[in-house]
């Protein structure tokens, strides 16, 4: 059974997501036949290589002050700690996701997408690296893509990572799964939730 996840790297709720489909896997009966794919999705196409701190993009970008923005930064940090993660948000710095999602397309060609896909959410919610910076994506995909400073010169798997966004499913928030193109689950559900998803899916593919 296929599982697509449409995701970004800089989507708080994309790594909750990511933990709570885990641990719904972990429940799954028939886990050992799942394929898992992550789908490329930009939340901010136009951002810059570096934009700097969140905390302050987010008081341009929703006019918040910053006690708005630290209760929010918690909020999401409580929720992460909830699933075992680490957030720092006040530290992340955000940027152009787009050649992450190409380093992430060499990744699944490996059959290691997943691994580097949790190294570049770790990056950046927990350590603080600049996500859109190609030197620093160059260094944390190295174990899994050694070419990867090469290949991002190159600018190979661009027109990939174009064609696998989401616009022709009608995808406008993230995370995104589907189940064998079957069911679409929208946002971080608990893992109760996408467990349910999962065997339903299952069901379905065994009776057609």
């Amino acid at each position: 059974m296929l599982v697509e996840i449409w995701s970004d790297v800089v989507c708080p709720w994309c790594y909750i997501g990511k933990r709570r489909f885990e641990s719904a896997l972990a429940r799954f009966e028939h886990a050992h036949e799942v394929e898992l794919l992550w789908r490329s999705f930009e939340l901010d196409p136009e951002a810059p290589v570096r934009r700097g701190s969140t905390a302050e993009h987010l008081a341009r970008k929703y006019g918040w002050s910053a006690e708005q923005v630290a209760a929010s930064h918690a909020r999401l940090e409580s929720l992460a700690a909830a699933e075992g993660l680490e957030y720092h948000l006040d530290e992340t710095q955000g940027g152009n996701t787009f050649d992450a999602h190409r380093l992430l397309y060499a990744a699944r060609e490996r059959a290691r997408q997943d691994e580097l896909e949790e190294r570049f959410f770790r990056a950046y919610f927990t350590e603080g690296e600049p996500i859109g910076d190609r030197e620093a994506l160059a260094r944390l995909a190295a174990e899994v893509v050694p070419e990867a400073a090469e290949m991002l010169r190159a600018g190979v798997f661009a027109d990939e990572v174009r064609a696998d966004e989401p616009h022709v499913l009608g995808i406008h928030a993230v995370p995104f799964f589907v189940l064998d193109r079957r069911y679409g689950v929208e946002g971080a559900q608990p893992a109760d939730v996408i467990l349910r998803a999962l065997e339903q899916a299952w069901v379905e593919r065994a009776a057609a």
